[in-house]
């Protein structure tokens, strides 16, 4: 480590954007990359100052008041100052990570059991780590976090391999694995720092309008899903209407009704007949404001641009509709 780098001091950030990744078919090669796993929940930056913790979100909204018990446990941490970024997670019994399961035990209020994956760490008691390579900061990292409390977690990282590693994943039930260059800096403007490769094809869309539940079904029948365009136009992306608990299915009407509007929010009209012969009726569509944005999972895309075998996994209250953008993996066909 340099000393210039090394020595550099600086007060505590307010807030920092969160490195982010670029997503990838497969990972990268070599013993310039550490891989870590890709963890299922809420990326949160933990901000320490002296006795005060606070939760950030990606976007930088405080949500200390949601997780109290994350709080009062990274405020037991031997730092003064520090700056942390991790992903807050719920854990499946088989200790895979589940983000309808984080959704759950948050909106029930029920968060004790939580668990904090910290990955990384910017700032400790004035030194400024940002600029640090990433292993060295790391480094910093793990000591920091030796012998915390349990809902605390150091994500470690295994170098090269980078297929075995995401093999390996898969097998275990994980969302994926992040590969992330072992000598660079955190660069938020920069995704080619940090890649992801997924075990499932999984990504955020806009809800942009919902249809009569039928039958015995509440709440609704399914989400008509959109995404931006490069030129930030509204795209329909197809629609989802398995995944949903019956308590999922009541919570999103309520959330909704409120939100209809009398005009489509696309730029252009869905169209009314899939390859596959499922028929959408525009009559019977309830258009929304496109605030609201959730996670699903899907097998593939059709030749005429929908979704197909999609999943419902949970809302994003985290990432604002206006992000949300169509991720195709480098090296994709």
């Amino acid at each position: 480590m340099p000393k210039a780098l090394a020595r550099r001091s600086a007060g505590l950030p307010s807030f920092v954007p969160p490195q982010l990744c670029r997503l990838r078919e497969t990972p990268p090669s070599g013993d310039r990359w550490a891989h870590e796993i890709k963890f299922d929940g809420y990326r949160i930056h933990a901000r320490i100052d002296v006795a005060s913790v606070k939760l950030l979100t990606r976007t930088g909204l405080d949500w200390t008041d949601r997780y109290p018990g994350t709080a009062a446990a990274l405020n037991t941490l031997p730092a003064r100052r520090a700056y942390i970024d991790g992903e807050l997670c719920a854990l499946n019994p088989d200790g895979t990570t589940s983000f309808a399961a984080m959704q759950a035990a948050t909106d029930a209020a029920n968060t004790g059991d939580l668990v904090y994956f910290a990955f990384d760490l910017l700032h400790l008691d004035g030194e400024d780590l940002a600029r640090w390579p990433l292993l060295e900061r790391k480094e910093k990292l793990e000591a920091l976090l030796a012998g915390a409390d349990g809902r605390l977690r150091y994500s470690d990282q295994i170098i090269g391999n980078g297929s075995a590693v995401l093999r390996e994943a898969c097998r275990l039930g994980a969302e994926g694995i992040v590969s992330k260059q072992v000598d660079r800096a955190y660069a938020p403007d920069d995704r080619t720092v940090w890649v992801k490769v997924k075990c499932l094809r999984r990504q955020e869309f806009v809800v942009v309008g919902w249809t009569e539940p039928k039958g015995g079904r509440s709440g609704l029948g399914a989400l008509l899903l959109g995404y931006y365009d490069p030129d930030s136009q509204l795209l329909y992306a197809g629609r989802v209407g398995t995944g949903m608990t019956d308590r999922e299915l009541i919570d999103l009407a309520v959330r909704l009704k409120p939100l209809t509007v009398a005009k489509m929010p696309l730029a252009l009209p869905p169209p009314r007949e899939s390859h596959f012969g499922s028929r959408l009726e525009l009559s019977r569509v309830h258009w929304v404001r496109p605030v609201l944005v959730v996670e699903v999972t899907y097998s593939t895309w059709t030749d005429d641009g929908l979704l197909r075998h999609v999943v419902y996994q949970g809302l994003r209250e985290d990432k604002p509709a206006s992000e949300v953008r169509l991720e195709r993996p480098e090296g994709a066909s």
